[in-house]
């Protein structure tokens, strides 16, 4: 039996509606699409585009519920990266911050934000066998790093200017970056 083209597109349609439709399903298809879509590695603002963080007095609180100034980043090469258990293209781009963090914990500093519970990042980050540290914050986020949509990541240079600004999923582990981050600890 043949199957007409429109058919066959109502077939398909079907088939993503369901796929998409059923949680159980969903979330492991749409952080395999944007792991797809993470194989691009983010770009450097241009010198006369980036923004210069001035305020460090941020509060946060790490899973164990020690509190970290920020301001100890102060001079350091800073990661930050805000994301979500539940975020997809976050899922999506973790693993590639897993082998920057590997290779780099011990010269910059990282750090992950995210405001959900201790449970559920602990219960993430067991599952997934990530070993970073994870922070809530206690007070205000600086401005020049306030988000409203998750993932977004920066990249920090000693003297407190944005490299790197980016929304959405990312291989953080790729040569650009490392090349990147290893011209700024020069």
């Amino acid at each position: 039996m043949k199957i007409d083209k429109s058919k066959r597109n109502n077939i398909i349609f079907l088939v993503l509606l369901i796929i998409m439709i059923i949680p159980q399903i969903r979330l492991p298809i749409q952080v395999l699409l944007h792991k797809g879509l993470a194989l691009i590695s983010p770009s450097k603002i241009e010198n006369e585009n980036q923004k210069i963080l001035l305020d460090y007095s941020w509060k946060l609180k790490d899973q164990k519920g020690q509190f970290f100034d920020f301001k100890s980043s102060k001079g350091k090469v800073v990661f930050i990266n805000f994301w979500a258990t539940w975020c997809p293209p976050c899922i999506a781009e973790m693993s590639s911050m897993q082998k920057l963090y590997d290779d780099y914990n011990d010269k910059i500093k990282f750090v992950f934000v995210s405001n959900e519970s201790n449970s559920d990042i602990t219960s993430f980050l067991n599952k997934s066998d990530y070993s970073f540290q994870v922070y809530t914050s206690i007070t205000e986020v600086p401005n020049v790093l306030s988000t409203s949509s998750i993932p977004r990541t920066f990249l920090i240079d000693k003297r407190g200017r944005i490299i790197i600004d980016k929304t959405g999923a990312s291989n953080w582990n790729s040569n650009f970056v490392r090349t990147t981050i290893d011209n700024l600890l020069k």
